[in-house]
């Protein structure tokens, strides 16, 4: 067995990633925000001092994109620096680290699947912030650095999309959804076993480091995920209307263009992630039975 330390434990993916290694009988040692400060060096070292993983998960980032534009420097600290200050720490311990990383690292103007080696050009301070997580572990571990970028990310293990979609179905005779942005939801079980095969791979040697896109195949709209998701719960799906970005302004700019591409996969050997809309219908009973577990009724 191999020890994995994963970092940001208590989001979403975080947890279904302790699930998911637990039930491949990987050790595995969580530690959330208030266990580990990723930006603090001595914490960091102390961590992987007393856990000794093999491999190490960031999952702790700051994601609140909007407020990321009057905040860039606090979220810099989280998505730029704790990830330099962790993968100095694997470099000193001999760990593998596989960072997460987001689409908002691309300016969104696409228009076939961005691969992996694709030109950045993030439009908002939370890109910029997360671009600069993935270039100090490239950086810092050439040899043992993994970035790992998804989008769309919707799980039982908190608020998201999905979830205020299934509420919004039981209370609006209508809805008015983005149209306009592309993407892949992905569910963040799925993400969370891919995660384990690539650290898997990594630690075999199997799997080079570098960048890897972790998103669901297929693509979609906000417009067409909503409808979907209304299908699948025996809701008409003409009830969810299409609209624009310009509809929903806010502070940080979103990429009208975020579908990833996923060749970085087959060296590997390793499958990518299955089509969206087959990891939804899955997903969507678990949503709908943890909601009614945790009185979850709303984001």
């Amino acid at each position: 067995m191999s020890r994995w330390l994963v970092t940001g434990s208590a989001g979403m993916l975080g947890q279904d990633l302790l699930a998911a290694l637990a039930a491949e009988g990987e050790d595995a040692t969580g530690l959330d925000r208030a266990a580990l400060d990723i930006t603090d060096p001595g914490a960091v070292r102390a961590a992987l001092e007393a856990h000794g993983p093999a491999v190490v998960v960031n999952c702790a980032a700051w994601t609140a994109v909007d407020d990321a534009e009057s905040r860039e420097a606090e979220a810099l600290a989280v998505n730029g620096t704790g990830p330099r200050v962790l993968a100095e720490a694997c470099r000193e311990s001999g760990a593998v680290l596989l960072q997460l990383s987001t689409d908002y690292v691309f300016p969104g103007d696409g228009v076939v699947p961005y691969a992996e080696d694709a030109a950045t050009g993030p439009l908002g301070a939370y890109g910029r912030t997360k671009l600069a997580g993935e270039r100090a572990v490239l950086d810092t571990l050439p040899e043992r650095g993994y970035v790992v970028r998804t989008a769309w990310l919707y799980g039982a293990g908190g608020p998201n999309f999905v979830r205020t979609m299934i509420k919004l179905e039981s209370v609006k005779d209508t809805l008015d959804v983005v149209d306009d942005q592309r993407g892949q939801p992905t569910w963040t079980a799925d993400l969370a076993a891919l995660l384990v095969r690539l650290g898997r791979g990594a630690l075999a040697g199997t799997a080079a480091p570098g960048v890897y896109h972790g998103t669901s195949g297929g693509e979609t709209t906000w417009h067409g995920f909503t409808r979907e998701i209304f299908r699948l719960l025996g809701a008409d799906p003409a009830r969810v209307r299409p609209t624009t970005s310009a509809a929903f302004v806010r502070p940080a700019p979103r990429p009208a263009y975020s579908v990833l591409g996923h060749e970085g996969w087959k060296p590997a050997g390793i499958e990518p992630i299955r089509d969206w809309r087959a990891a939804l219908a899955e997903a969507l009973p678990v949503l709908l039975k943890t909601g009614r577990q945790k009185g979850v009724t709303d984001q």
